[in-house]
């Protein structure tokens, strides 16, 4: 039975992103070894989009009040990389990583099945 998910995030600077999600987003985590940090990830969920061209993969962070939290991470330094905009679905925006990448950030309209 499947129990988990264990989510890789490629980057060109692992280190840089690891001290990112320790001490900016303050996320709980596990030494691995050598300094090989595993996040504790906020409750989950899985949703299938329609792809034209080559299937990718995105990952987003759900909070509860975009504006506060955007605030919050502007404080400690955070580059927003698109504005915050309103969807059917959503209030989103997304940040950069220190390595390059971009994470998305929303606040959700839906229900939320980690609810369940």
């Amino acid at each position: 039975m499947i129990n988990g998910a264990h989510v890789v995030i490629y980057t060109r600077d692992a280190e840089a992103d690891r001290v990112f999600f320790r001490d900016v987003l303050g996320l709980a985590h596990v030494d691995a070894g050598h300094g090989w940090l595993i996040f504790k990830a906020p409750p989950a969920e899985f949703a299938f989009h329609p792809a034209e061209g080559e299937p990718s993969h995105e990952l987003m962070l759900m909070c509860d009040d975009v504006e506060t939290t955007t605030a919050e991470l502007k404080e400690k330094g955070v580059e927003f990389t698109r504005p915050l905009t309103d969807a059917r679905w959503g209030r989103v925006t997304g940040f950069r990583l220190p390595g390059g990448g971009e994470i998305g950030l929303y606040e959700p309209r839906h229900p939320r099945a980690h609810d369940l």
